[in-house]
């Protein structure tokens, strides 16, 4: 198995050395980065295919083809940090999922995963595996559920239509309906049907064992397809409630909302997230628990205002990232970016887009919001301290601001939710005032 780990927007050549790749497994690497949802018009949205090697894009994760897996881990640094090792970025990554899709990853589970010898994918499955096979040691969930046969005694009630017909001339058996304890339901149906994408993605030799094993465990389950399957059936109570983190865990492995796990005709399958998408996801869930119990809540992706009407009918459509609501009125509005901002040495504006300050101006003015944020991931390439500038719109000492903010992803998570809060309480209470910089303005 030809294992190779590179960073998002970074090059690797073709060849045979250890940090290369052979060609023609590059092709089918790239074949597959193409049937992804990300890949774009190009199809290059995933894996750029030059003459002389690959170039990783905004798009993380693993792309697997037999024999070869190809992991892409996400620059995530923190203040002052250099050369950070693929092992923390690993770590760090998999946090982020844990927090934004609610993943039962405990900071001791996270020590026995075996960081350096596996890829985020192989990791996740061997976490899977694990509790999965701790879960059915502990009993398999069975309902009763409604069968209907033919049997020479009779058991649970007479079908009498089926009897009169089908053995009207016959009548040595008897139509029988009865209730049944079954383990082929809903939720088992969904942990089978994560238990048989993963033998095909995983290329570990342990969890491949893990795999078949289950796979026997499952056998009495019906095979449901992904897309087919009846997650609205599934009820979580007492007698279940230890599912609950393994049901998150295939729902990951199998959904296709946020990653492309299967390339079809194509013989390889990827798992992949947007870092634009987990950035905001991982900053609305971290914000969302660090201002429990001040009033204010926190929704992603609404608002849904038109930009211009004609006559009655709104037209473009806007979607800020992230709202703060207090009550009824918008307190705040924050717009998270996954790009890297440049020291203010070499940039006074740090690679702040002009774009993207017109679209925070703009969604102020739509919403009524006279606080703005621009939120970056913080890197070590910028001073240890996280970034908070503040901005008048327009003039001078005005009341409408803009802050541009980077957030430190390297933290615990107490610190991430403390420097989130913060951030909040700034923006609102001193929004006329200083905030940690100087005043400037934005025209």
């Amino acid at each position: 198995m030809i294992r190779r780990t590179i960073r998002e927007w970074e090059r690797i050549a073709y060849g045979s050395g250890n940090a290369e790749i052979p060609e023609t497994q590059a092709d089918r690497l790239a074949a597959v980065a193409r049937t992804s949802t990300f890949s774009g018009r190009g199809g290059e949205g995933v894996l750029e295919h030059g003459r002389k090697g690959l170039r990783a894009r905004g798009v993380v994760g693993v792309i697997a083809t037999p024999g070869c897996q190809l992991e892409i881990l996400p620059k995530i640094e923190g203040g002052g940090e250099s050369g950070v090792s693929d092992t923390v970025l690993r770590q760090r990554l998999i946090h982020m999922l844990a927090v934004t899709y609610d993943l039962p990853i405990e900071a001791g589970a996270m020590t026995q995963l075996g960081w350096q010898r596996e890829t985020v994918l192989e990791l996740l499955i061997r976490l899977f595996c694990a509790k999965l096979t701790d879960a059915v040691r502990q009993g398999m969930p069975r309902h009763y559920l409604e069968h209907e046969d033919d049997l020479p005694a009779l058991r649970g009630r007479l079908d009498v239509t089926r009897q009169f017909s089908t053995f009207a001339v016959s009548p040595q058996k008897l139509a029988c309906r009865f209730d049944a304890l079954s383990p082929d339901i809903a939720l088992n149906q969904v942990m089978r049907a994560a238990v048989s994408k993963l033998s095909r993605l995983s290329g570990a030799p342990d969890n491949q064992r893990a795999l078949r094993e289950l796979s026997f465990v499952y056998a009495d389950v019906a095979d449901v397809p992904p897309n087919a399957l009846r997650w609205d059936r599934i009820v979580l109570d007492r007698t279940n409630r230890r599912w609950r983190d393994l049901l998150s865990l295939a729902r990951l492995f199998l959904s296709d909302r946020h990653q492309q796990t299967s390339a079809g005709t194509i013989d390889g399958h990827a798992l992949l997230f947007e870092m634009n998408v987990l950035f905001e996801a991982y900053i609305e869930r971290t914000l969302s628990r660090a201002l429990a119990g001040t009033g204010f809540r926190v929704a992603s992706q609404g608002g849904h205002r038109s930009c211009l009407y004609e006559g009655e009918t709104g037209r473009f459509r806007t979607r800020p990232d992230l709202i703060v609501r207090q009550g009824e009125r918008i307190a705040l509005i924050i717009d998270t970016k996954w790009k890297r901002m440049t020291p203010r040495i070499d940039d006074p504006k740090q690679g702040v887009s002009q774009a993207d300050v017109y679209q925070l101006m703009a969604y102020g003015r739509l919403y009524d919001c006279p606080n703005v944020v621009l939120l970056y991931p913080h890197h070590g390439d910028l001073l240890p301290d996280p970034i908070r500038c503040r901005y008048s719109i327009a003039k001078r000492g005005a009341d409408e601001t803009l802050i541009v903010a980077t957030h430190d992803l390297a933290g615990t998570q107490g610190d991430q939710r403390a420097s989130l809060r913060q951030l909040v309480v700034n923006s609102l209470v001193f929004g006329a005032s200083r905030v940690d910089a100087v005043d400037h303005e934005v025209v």
